[in-house]
């Protein structure tokens, strides 16, 4: 009799708490479902910045913890309280996570851009500097030649070959 009074109370326990299956109740002060969209965004940017950089942030003055919320004016309670709604209404979080995902892509999809015309500048600086090094070697080869051409005329000529340098001369 007790464990069948047991069984019948767990059982409408359970029942009775499944009851208020209609989710938390709409906030005051629900964050727009593009707002949300950009907080998410902003969220996953400040929560991928690397050890290095991070401190470069706080240094500068940025509260990476706060930097969202204070961003786009909420709080982290209005944050949480609207996250639980769209939550629970799954449909409404994965339009906004959809969004979010896909203005991440392209986001990096531009960066990556950015960084292959940044990657074919340096490519191309690089090539114009190793020419002008070549322009210059090439004018002091024919520098040297010419000088090399100048002084085997003279020793031709009869003409003794200037020393080309100081330790060249014989002593005195």
């Amino acid at each position: 009799m007790l464990k069948q009074f047991i069984t019948y109370f767990c059982i409408i326990l359970i029942a009775t708490s499944c009851g208020n299956l209609s989710g938390p109740k709409k906030p005051e002060n629900l964050i727009p479902k593009d707002k949300m969209v950009e907080v998410l965004i902003d969220a996953r940017l400040v929560g991928s910045v690397n050890g290095t950089n991070k401190r470069l942030l706080e240094d500068k003055g940025y509260d990476l913890k706060n930097y969202v919320f204070e961003k786009h004016g909420i709080d982290s309670l209005q944050f949480a309280e609207s996250n639980d709604y769209y939550t629970y209404h799954i449909k409404q979080y994965q339009e906004i996570f959809d969004k979010a995902i896909d203005s991440l892509e392209h986001l990096k999809n531009q960066l990556e851009i950015q960084k292959k015309k940044l990657d074919k500048e340096r490519r191309h600086k690089e090539l114009d500097s190793i020419r002008k090094i070549e322009k210059l070697k090439d004018s002091l080869l024919q520098l040297d030649k010419k000088k090399l051409d100048i002084l085997e005329e003279e020793t031709e000529e009869g003409k003794l070959a200037r020393p080309l340098l100081e330790k060249d001369t014989l002593p005195q």
